[in-house]
């Protein structure tokens, strides 16, 4: 007798509102990474790449000003509060990998000091560059004027 062996899960059709909406989300995602490329060049970065891939992960702006290549990643937020907490623990372990595997493999960049930044974007507010969001840098704060600890979190400072 010859046994059945089960197939392959059945996939689960995605719903056309619920595809309009991640489509839609991602939209929104890669025009907040232009709108957050602008205002660095405005600040005086260079811009270097978009949507850098490596296999650690994926790098949303890669941008240098002097001695510093900052490795940039960009949220928007309903609110900035939002924003500037929605970069987790193993998110920023995933973008460190990434930004170091991005540098090793550009000779060019190999004398600039690495830095990870993060732009929070939201409807009707200017961007907020944040620098140096690994060690929790003096940028580091959200509007209501505390600080955060390197997971992300509130200090209460």
């Amino acid at each position: 007798m010859k046994r059945l062996r089960p197939g392959p899960a059945p996939v689960r059709p995605v719903s056309g509102r619920r595809r309009a909406s991640g489509q839609a989300a991602h939209r929104s995602g890669h025009a907040g990474e232009w709108l957050a490329a602008l205002w660095l060049m405005g600040r005086g970065y260079q811009i270097l790449g978009f949507r850098l891939k490596s296999r650690a992960g994926e790098i949303d702006i890669l941008a240098r000003r002097g001695k510093i290549l900052a490795v940039v990643e960009v949220k928007r937020r309903a609110t900035l509060a939002a924003a500037l907490t929605a970069l987790g623990p193993q998110q920023l372990a995933r973008l460190r990998a990434s930004a170091r595997a991005v540098a090793r493999g550009r000779p060019a960049l190999a004398g600039l000091t690495l830095r990870l930044d993060m732009v929070a974007l939201a409807p009707g507010r200017f961007p907020r560059h944040v620098k140096d969001i690994e060690t929790g840098g003096p940028d580091f704060r959200d509007p209501s004027g505390r600080d955060h600890d390197l997971d992300g979190g509130r200090t209460g400072r």
